[in-house]
C-alpha cells in the first residue's frame, strides 16, 4: 500500500518564513545584482538548444534539429499563496537566475496555480535597495512575464507546471468544482498564447501528479487523466503549436500503485493523442525516503532493484524509443543512507552527460528553493550558499551548453588540474586569481573557481576576479577545469588570500568582471562594483585585449570609443555605503579570443 505523497508546502508557513525575511534582510542579500531587463536578447540564432523544441522518438531536437536535453531546477512560489518564486523576500530574482545558470542548469521548471489569473499579487516581493525594483506594481501573471524574459536574457529554457488549481493545495483530478476543467483548459490556451514568440517557454506541464481516482485508459471522462491530457494539449497545440507538450502519469495503472504522476506504465497500452506531431514529453516524479517509504526501498537487493522498478513504471518508454521521457521532479533530504544510494543509482540510470550528451532521459530536481519541507533545496536556507554536496550528485547528468557532448562510449577523459594558481591581487572586497592552463585530449571549454566548497563563478580564460567578499577576511581557492564533455578535473592546489581592511582604496570603488554566457560571436558579462568608501557616483574603465564590441548594456551608461570603454552608474546605483555592491551588465561580440579586459573603477 503505498503513503501518499505529503509534500510541506503550506501556503502559510511560507508567508510566515517570507515576512521573517522581510523583517531583517541580510547584507548578502541587498548586495544582489540591480540590474534592469536587458534591451537586448542573448540568445544566438542557430546555437544549439535555440528556438523551439520538437521531439524524434526519444529524443528531444532544437530548431536546427540538434539534440538537447532538459537538465534544470525547479522554482516553486507561484502555485503557493506567495502567488511569486520563493526567495524574493530576501534576493533579487535577476541574481537567482543568474546563479541558476551559473551552476549549470539549463532550464527552470515554474509551478503555478490557476490563481495567477485572477489578477494576484506578489506577496512577500523586498524591493529595498534596488532589489526587484522593475517588478514593483506588477502583479503575478507579469512577474512570470519578467523571469521568462530574464532567463531568455540569460540562455535558459523556461517549462510552466500547472501545479495546483488554486494556491490551498494539490487536487487529484486536473478539475474541482471552483476550477473545472474549461477554466483550465482556458488558462492553460491563454499561458500558451501569452507566450507564442518566446521561444524561451518550451512547453508547459499540463498538471501536476495526478492520482487516486485519477486512471490511465479506463475510458471514463470525468477520471480518466490520458483522456484529458489529450483534450488539454490539443488545445494549447491549437494556440501555440511549437510547444512542447508535457503529461506526467498517474498514480494507480491495473492494481499496480507508484509515485503520484509517476506511473506511466499505461502508456505504451494508451498512448497520448496529439493532433500536431513530435510535441509529447512524458513526465514522471520520483522521490526518496524523505518523501515517503516505498516497498522497493527496504527490497534486500536495494539499490540494484531500482533501474527494474523505474523501466517498469517509465523507463521502458525512453528504452523502446516511445517518446521523450522527463523527470519532473525528483529531490530527498539526503540524511539517510537510503536516500543517498537512491539518488546516485537515480543519476545513473539517467545517463551521464559525459557519456551519453543528449541522448538521454531529461529532468530538473526539486528544488530550488530551501523550503521544501521534505526534500530541502540546492539552496541553504540562507537563500544565497548552494548546498554543494547535493549539486554535487548531479554534476555528471548536467548540460548547461544544451546539445551533445558525446555518444556512447565517447569522451571521458578529464582535463588536467589547473597548475600555478596565485592571487594576483587583491581590494578590501576583491579577490584575483590567474593559474595555467589545463591540457585535455580534445580541448578545455571552462574553469570552475571555488571559494572553500562553493563555487565562486566560472571562466573561460585563466583568470577570474571575486567579487562582493568581506574585509580583513581570509578565503580558500581552488581551480576545476571541464571539457566539452562536461569531464572535469581534480581541484588544483588551494591558495589562500586575505581581502584589506574596509577603508582601503583611494579610488572609492573596485570593479569584478564575469562572463556570463559566450557563443560564437557573442556573449554577455556582468561587472560588479563594490565600494571601499561611501560613494554618490561610480566610473568603471576598461580597454579591450583583444577587438571586442560593446552591443548593449543594462544599468549603466556605456560608450566605446575604439577598444576603450566606460561605464557610469544610473540614478538609482550610484550612492553604495562602504562594503556593498551593484552590477551592471553588458552583451557584445568578439573573435580570435574573448579575453577579459582589466577593469579600474573610480568613485566620487
Amino acid at each position: 500500500m503505498l503513503h501518499p505523497v505529503r509534500r510541506l508546502r503550506d501556503a502559510l508557513l511560507t508567508i510566515a518564513l517570507a515576512s521573517t525575511a522581510l523583517i531583517a534582510p541580510g547584507t548578502a542579500a541587498q548586495a544582489t545584482s540591480q540590474a534592469t531587463t536587458p534591451t537586448t536578447s542573448v540568445s544566438a540564432a542557430g546555437a544549439t538548444g535555440s528556438g523551439y523544441w520538437h521531439t524524434s522518438g526519444r529524443q528531444l531536437l532544437d530548431d536546427g534539429n540538434r539534440p538537447v536535453r532538459i537538465a534544470g531546477i525547479n522554482w516553486f512560489g507561484f502555485e503557493t499563496a506567495n502567488y511569486v518564486p520563493h526567495g524574493l523576500w530576501s534576493r533579487d530574482y535577476k541574481s537567482m537566475i543568474d546563479q541558476i545558470k551559473s551552476l549549470g542548469y539549463n532550464t527552470i521548471r515554474l509551478p503555478y496555480s490557476d490563481d495567477l489569473f485572477s489578477g494576484t499579487s506578489p506577496v512577500s516581493l523586498n524591493t529595498s535597495g534596488g532589489m526587484n525594483a522593475d517588478l514593483q506594481g506588477l502583479n503575478s501573471l507579469q512577474v512570470m512575464d519578467k523571469i521568462v524574459d530574464q532567463a531568455a536574457a540569460t540562455g535558459l529554457k523556461v517549462i510552466l507546471d500547472r501545479h495546483r488549481p488554486d494556491s490551498s493545495g494539490q487536487s487529484a483530478l486536473w478539475y474541482t468544482a471552483a476550477v473545472p476543467e474549461s477554466a483550465w483548459i482556458s488558462h492553460l490556451t491563454s499561458l500558451a498564447t501569452r507566450y507564442a514568440g518566446k521561444p524561451a517557454v518550451i512547453g508547459i506541464d499540463l498538471h501536476n501528479e495526478p492520482h487516486d481516482p485519477a486512471c490511465w485508459g479506463c475510458g471514463d471522462p470525468a477520471l480518466d487523466w490520458r483522456l484529458a491530457a489529450e483534450r488539454a494539449g490539443n488545445a494549447v497545440l491549437a494556440a501555440n503549436p511549437q510547444l512542447l507538450v508535457f503529461v506526467e502519469g498517474n498514480q494507480t495503472f491495473n492494481g499496480s500503485s507508484y509515485w503520484w504522476g509517476g506511473n506511466l506504465q499505461g502508456a505504451g497500452q494508451y498512448p497520448v493523442r496529439l493532433n500536431v506531431a513530435d510535441r509529447l514529453v512524458y513526465s514522471v516524479h520520483d522521490y526518496a525516503t524523505s518523501v515517503a517509504q516505498q516497498s522497493w526501498f527496504s527490497d534486500p537487493s536495494f539499490p540494484a532493484n531500482m533501474p527494474g522498478v523505474w523501466d517498469r513504471n517509465w523507463g521502458y518508454l525512453f528504452q523502446q524509443n516511445i517518446a521523450p521521457v522527463w523527470v519532473g521532479e525528483f529531490g530527498t533530504t539526503l540524511q539517510s543512507t537510503v536516500d543517498q544510494k537512491w539518488l546516485k543509482a537515480l543519476v545513473q540510470y539517467l545517463r551521464p552527460t559525459a557519456q551519453y550528451g543528449a541522448d538521454s532521459i531529461s529532468w530538473t530536481f526539486w528544488s530550488w528553493n530551501p523550503n521544501s519541507g521534505d526534500t530541502g533545496g540546492i539552496l541553504n536556507d540562507d537563500w544565497t550558499t548552494v548546498n554543494t554536496t547535493k549539486d554535487a550528485y548531479l554534476a555528471d547528468v548536467k548540460a548547461p551548453g544544451f546539445g551533445p557532448v558525446g555518444g556512447g562510449g565517447g569522451d571521458v577523459q578529464a582535463p588536467s588540474a589547473p597548475a600555478g594558481l596565485a592571487v594576483t591581487g587583491s581590494t578590501a572586497s576583491t579577490v584575483s586569481l590567474s593559474w595555467t592552463p589545463s591540457t585535455d585530449n580534445v580541448g578545455v571549454t571552462g574553469y570552475d573557481i571555488y571559494r572553500g566548497a562553493t563555487l565562486a563563478g566560472t571562466a573561460t580564460g585563466t583568470s577570474y576576479t571575486d567579487p562582493g567578499l568581506t574585509a580583513a577576511t581570509t578565503y580558500s581557492y581552488t581551480v576545476r577545469a571541464r571539457d566539452a564533455a562536461g569531464n572535469v578535473s581534480t581541484a588544483s592546489t588551494a591558495v589562500s588570500a586575505t581581502t584589506g581592511g574596509s577603508g582601503g582604496g583611494s579610488a572609492g570603488c573596485t570593479a569584478g568582471w564575469h562572463l556570463d554566457n559566450q557563443w560564437t560571436p557573442g556573449f554577455t558579462a556582468t561587472v560588479t562594483v563594490s565600494a571601499t568608501t561611501a560613494t554618490k557616483s561610480w566610473t568603471v574603465r576598461w580597454t579591450w585585449p583583444n577587438g571586442q564590441q560593446l552591443t548593449s548594456s543594462w544599468s549603466a551608461t556605456t560608450q566605446q570609443t575604439a577598444s576603450s570603454v566606460t561605464a557610469t552608474n544610473l540614478t538609482y546605483n550610484g550612492t553604495l555605503t562602504p562594503g556593498s555592491s551593484t552590477s551592471f551588465g553588458l552583451q557584445g561580440t568578439w573573435t580570435g579570443a574573448n579575453t577579459a579586459p582589466t577593469l579600474t573603477c573610480t568613485a566620487a
